[in-house]
């Protein structure tokens, strides 16, 4: 007997109807075709009529079955479900993942309200072209209908001393064991003659925005220096950079911010990961090619809180603001219990 199981078609429904007439068990008929006998009983039961076992109506029962089978979709479009989800991707920034992540903590037991991020991008590429694919596509990360990664561009390197190399770095930083230390970097405008400060902390992913008034070492200084200035001093403890020409105030950089300074090897921005990934995010709301003089503090205030109420996997789907809030906590009550 064949093992591959194969649903029955007309050929067989006209062997079962010619020897059920006949008086054939079910058991011969299996036989017959290579069946079990069960498989015979549910299908003289599925095609049963006023006048016994009817072939066409057990395949047109069948074909019903058929369209019931198989999960339904969570995603349909129009419905709340949807519009909810569509709501967080477009107009919240969210991806995918972090939204499929929030439904599951939301939902633990209803997988109706749940949906996995794969079902999310086949959603968005199921579109008609148009308006709304438009604005789907434009809301994923890197705004492309293929996923893959985004090639970067390396900065020009600067002269950086031995002593400040990342590989004598001290290992609590690599380790991510205490809050303040940072990551930062530029992304810059069209032409290289804009750019708008980043800096992300390591343990906890927070990120500042920085307005600059150009590309140059001073505004560089100047506006790290500004919004910096603004943390706790325990929250400053390191920064480090890559190779760019925009850092060959550092000195003035460090003794302004009391804060130690590290610099990555050249051609290597996988050193500062945390914040090349979130440049690389960043460039959703910062396109190649815009002019970046324009903007406000204010206006990158906005951005980087949207960032930071974002959901990471790697602080267990809580926000970089959430983790931030608890490290400060953190810090007052050990300030409160030493005084």
């Amino acid at each position: 007997m064949d093992r591959r199981y194969k649903h029955l078609d007309s050929e067989a429904r006209g062997v079962i109807f010619a020897e059920h007439r006949r008086g054939s068990s079910l058991r011969q008929i299996g036989r017959l075709r290579g069946r079990h006998a069960s498989t015979i009983g549910r299908e003289l039961v599925r095609g049963g009529g006023p006048t016994g076992y009817d072939p066409q109506v057990a395949r047109q029962a069948h074909h019903v079955a058929r369209r019931r089978c198989g999960r339904r979709r969570n995603l349909v479009p129009d419905a709340a479900f949807y519009l909810w989800v569509r709501d967080r991707l477009i107009h919240w920034r969210r991806s995918p993942e972090q939204i499929a992540a929030r439904l599951r903590r939301m939902h633990p037991d209803d997988p109706r309200q749940r949906v996995s991020h794969e079902a999310i991008y086949a959603a968005i590429y199921a579109q008609p072209k148009g308006g709304l694919k438009t604005l789907m596509i434009e809301a994923l990360r890197q705004a492309k209908a293929t996923r893959g990664r985004r090639r970067t561009t390396l900065a020009v390197s600067a002269m950086v001393p031995e002593t400040l190399r990342i590989v004598h770095r001290p290992e609590d930083i690599e380790a991510r064991l205490v809050p303040g230390h940072w990551e930062g970097d530029l992304i810059k405008g069209a032409f290289n003659r804009s750019a708008v400060g980043t800096v992300v902390e390591r343990k906890t992913r927070y990120l500042i925005l920085s307005k600059m008034t150009g590309c140059t070492a001073s505004a560089a200084l100047e506006g790290f220096t500004r919004q910096m200035k603004r943390l706790p001093t325990a929250l400053r403890r390191s920064m480090t950079y890559d190779r760019g020409s925009e850092m060959a105030c550092h000195p003035d950089l460090a003794r302004r911010l009391k804060i130690d300074i590290w610099f990555c090897d050249p051609h290597a921005p996988w050193q500062r990961g945390s914040n090349e990934n979130t440049n690389g995010l960043l460039r959703q709301f910062f396109p190649k090619g815009t002019n970046l003089s324009g903007l406000s503090q204010t206006a990158l205030n906005d951005v980087a809180r949207l960032m930071n109420d974002r959901p990471r996997i790697t602080l267990g789907w809580n926000t970089p603001a959430e983790a931030m809030a608890e490290e400060r906590a953190a810090f007052r009550s050990t300030v409160a219990l030493e005084t």
